[in-house]
């Protein structure tokens, strides 16, 4: 993302960056049917008609939270696993990042789980891209440690995705916060996809 350069770009960004914030807060809570334009608006600040100036629409608002969180996902497992020394250093790196996806989103992934109906068929479709393409890097990671067929390791990746995306239904926000809860689920994952068949 670049910085935009001026005060009024800068302040514009920022309350773009609020209403999402805002938007993420309260679809978790309520649930996307649950939330009007105007509530998304006084979370921030501002009325319900000024949110129009960032986003078309409240379904665009989900639009943008979720694929943006997918867009970030591919680039930092693309970021991460290009840092790595060894396949090994890869794997465990692509789960560093996951698990303090999961224990900082937890909001982004109770709206994913339970909203993405809501969206136009066009967001769903790109977040389902940027969903395969994020399965896929791992897919290849986990390739250069086990020897199995890409089905096989698919379905260790993804149960290892529901391990650690089940942690904002299953877990205080408090425990979520203690350095040694992202520890035992990177240990969790590593063992849950390196596990013997």
């Amino acid at each position: 993302m670049t910085t935009p350069g001026t005060a009024r770009e800068r302040a514009k960004a920022e309350r773009t960056d609020a209403i999402l914030s805002a938007t993420a807060e309260l679809f978790a809570a309520r649930g996307y049917p649950g939330v009007s334009l105007e509530e998304i608006g006084a979370a921030v600040g501002v009325s319900g008609p000024a949110v129009y100036r960032h986003f078309a629409g409240k379904q665009a608002l989900l639009g943008a939270l979720l694929i943006g969180v997918s867009e970030r996902l591919v680039a930092g497992g693309l970021d991460v696993s290009s840092a790595a020394a060894s396949p090994r250093e890869r794997m465990e790196a692509l789960i560093a990042f996951h698990v303090r996806f999961a224990l900082g989103n937890a909001e982004v992934i109770r709206v994913q789980d339970r909203d993405i109906a809501y969206l136009t068929d066009e967001a769903r479709a790109d977040v389902r891209r940027l969903q395969r393409a994020y399965i896929e890097l791992w897919i290849d990671a986990l390739a250069a440690l086990i020897d199995e067929d890409r089905d096989s390791l698919r379905l260790r990746v993804q149960a290892c995705f529901g391990l650690l995306n089940s942690t904002p239904h299953s877990t205080s926000a408090a425990l979520r916060a203690r350095v040694d809860t992202a520890h035992v689920l990177s240990g969790m994952a590593l063992a849950a996809l390196l596990a013997q068949g």
